[in-house]
């Protein structure tokens, strides 16, 4: 199995200069197959003399690659590529990127274009400027005090979120926060938690990944069936009540009460993801549930959004009980959430920037809204679009009998990324589309519209 070299031509090497220049050259071939586990190597000598270096650079660089692992060397039997050193992976291919659609209609995707680009390098600016030798150290794992307190001022103004800036903490994106949610819940003892159905799958599949059961509760026109909750062993639940994802209807009040009632009766938690909330077209929208008991509720939102999801900025709004447990553990997941940016999103919030950025974008997308479902209406007009004028999405109820993950896979042959309803259901469902218009102009949804047409 072992092999003798006497050029460096067979190593496939360049003729680098200096130690980690081989070094380098040596590792990437062992990793990328060129060197085979058992293969022995040419002694220093004759590769320094093959390589016109020093024999002391080859002599080093074998060295670190057998305190590395990659190489093992034996009195007698000279310098081999270590046996246990297998990179399968290193030969395959780069991974087929995604497909690009020309009608990307993927839901809960901002107006990527319409990120306030200046007002943000601005920001970021004048942070920076303000920020204390001090703050570039390890961050408060809560998250950066002035965003905190801004977020509460913010909260409160628009959500009607009951928050102190002591109760709030920042997360990389909603994501971390459900993920934190999902250990915490566990570690007390938690063994099942309850989603919405239809719901994101990622959300579930997050939460199942930290050894809870998920228990789907059912949602219908008015949201929630909160009276099915008692029949499950749960005392938590993850609830889109503002604008659920993805029926789009919004918690009705009654069920409101309901739910925090069932709440205290089972000593229960409720966690409201207020995703998109601040997107309501038609009327203002309703303030958060958190102030309605805010021991019992956990508020979740992010910027993702709002601005964008590169930024991996979330918050949580925590009963007191639940704060410290839940910061310990982001402590322990990743020291905290970086400060440049939350210093950046601070000052966004208190300058207006982040006001502004919104009313622009409400105008926006309901501009986008109206020209999606007018073009809808004529072209389709048997195609239902269910829930309120709110959110970067609309559901379409198609006609009885059609297959949606059928016309799904049609449209993408014919360029058009529209998600069947059924992706975000584990029982079956009336079948829909769910389709995002933040992204794409009017035009663009009108052109769009008509490929849904011609793909039935």
């Amino acid at each position: 199995m072992s092999a003798n070299w006497t050029t460096s031509r067979e190593l496939l090497l360049p003729a680098p200069q200096g130690r980690r220049a081989v070094e380098s050259e040596l590792r990437r071939a062992v990793r990328d197959g060129r060197l085979a586990p058992g293969t022995r190597l040419p002694s220093s000598r004759d590769l320094a003399a093959q390589l016109g270096v020093a024999r002391g650079t080859v002599t080093a660089a074998y060295a670190q690659l057998i305190g590395e692992g990659y190489l093992t060397a034996r009195r007698g039997s000279g310098t081999v590529v270590a046996a246990a050193v297998t990179w399968p992976g290193a030969v395959a291919a780069d991974p087929e990127p995604a497909p690009r659609f020309r009608y990307d209609l993927r839901p809960g995707v901002p107006a990527l274009s319409a990120f306030p680009r200046e007002e943000w390098l601005q920001a970021q600016k004048s942070a920076l400027m303000d920020l204390s030798t001090d703050d570039l150290g390890y961050p408060d794992p809560a998250g950066f005090g002035p965003l905190r307190r801004e977020l509460a001022d913010y909260l409160g103004r628009v959500r009607a979120v009951a928050a102190r800036p002591s109760e709030v903490v920042v997360t990389n994106g909603a994501a971390e926060g459900i993920s934190l949610l999902g250990r915490v819940l566990h570690a007390a003892g938690h063994r099942s938690v309850a989603v919405e159905e239809p719901s994101h799958f990622g959300g579930a599949e997050m939460l199942a990944s930290h050894g809870l059961t998920i228990c789907l509760i059912p949602v219908d026109d008015k949201g929630l069936r909160v009276d099915l909750l008692s029949k499950t062993d749960c005392r938590a639940v993850f609830v889109t009540a503002a604008h659920q994802f993805p029926l789009g209807v919004v918690l009705h009040p009654t069920r409101r009460r309901a739910l925090l009632e069932w709440a205290r009766a089972c000593d229960g938690l409720v966690v409201e993801d207020d995703y998109d909330a601040e997107h309501r077209y038609d009327r203002p929208a309703l303030g958060a549930m958190q102030a309605l008991d805010p021991t019992r509720v956990v508020y979740q939102g992010s910027a993702s959004k709002v601005l964008a999801p590169a930024l991996r900025l979330g918050w949580l709004v925590l009963p007191s009980a639940l704060r410290d447990v839940v910061v310990d553990r982001k402590r322990l997941d990743d020291l905290g959430t970086g400060t440049l940016h939350q210093a950046a999103f601070a000052r966004l919030l208190s300058t207006g920037g982040y006001d502004r950025h919104l009313r622009r974008t409400r105008q926006l997308y309901r501009a986008r809204r109206d020209a999606l479902l007018d073009e809808l209406r004529n072209v389709l007009p048997d195609w239902e679009p269910i829930g309120v004028a709110a959110g970067l999405h609309v559901v379409l109820r198609l006609p009885e009998g059609t297959d949606d993950v059928a016309l799904q896979d049609r449209l993408a042959r014919r360029g058009v990324n529209a998600l069947a309803l059924a992706n975000y259901a584990r029982t079956p469902m009336f079948p829909g589309l769910v389709l995002g218009y933040a992204a794409l102009t009017p035009d663009r949804l009108r052109e769009a519209v008509r490929e849904l047409r011609a793909a039935i």
